[in-house]
């Protein structure tokens, strides 16, 4: 009887590995969602899920040291290389574009740089609870990283709303639209 214990864990076992095969080497990725002062304390930006199944994750500046410029103005995106964004203000808008969970436990994914209107490679990752790692790429091997700190408290001009909300950040069209729930049929007796 204990061989054929034994031989019946050992063909479980094995179908359970079988089953598992390509995803053993996988790790799930920790959700960064949250808000985060950027290492030199200049923006809190929000991460939040996106995509129409919320399975992405985008990022937006929701708080700024400075959000006007010497003469008042609130900071606009000017380099971007959309005419119809350059009007827009820093503040609130997305500049992590709908990042994906990789096999190595990160987020990768595009950054918005509104400095030069450019887009980078970037992933992320939690260091620890309170803490986040960023990695941002112009190409493979000229790599900057970041790390972020969570942040609990509102600092006053932050927004605070929804994404999309009169005071919440706005979501870049794309990454706006979640499908409305299918409605569910009523069957007929």
């Amino acid at each position: 009887m204990n061989t054929l214990l034994r031989f019946v864990l050992r063909v479980a076992i094995t179908v359970v590995m079988m089953v598992l095969g390509g995803r053993a080497g996988a790790i799930a990725p920790t959700d960064p969602s949250g808000t985060w002062l950027v290492e030199d304390g200049r923006a809190r930006i929000r991460l939040e899920r996106c995509g129409p199944s919320r399975g992405r994750i985008c990022g937006f500046i929701v708080w700024m040291k400075e959000p006007t410029d010497k003469r008042g103005q609130p900071y606009r995106d000017k380099e971007n290389p959309d005419a119809d964004k350059r009007a827009r203000t820093l503040l609130g808008h997305q500049l992590i574009m709908g990042l994906q969970a990789t096999p190595e436990g990160r987020f990768a994914g595009d950054i918005y740089n509104a400095e030069d209107g450019k887009f980078y490679s970037v992933s992320i990752w939690r260091d620890s609870a309170d803490r986040l790692k960023l990695k941002g790429c112009l190409i493979k091997f000229l790599c900057q990283t970041q790390t972020w700190q969570q942040t609990l408290d509102v600092q006053p001009g932050q927004l605070v709303g929804l994404t999309g909300d009169l005071n919440g950040p706005r979501a870049d069209k794309e990454w706006a639209a979640v499908p409305a729930p299918k409605p569910i049929q009523a069957k007929a007796k």
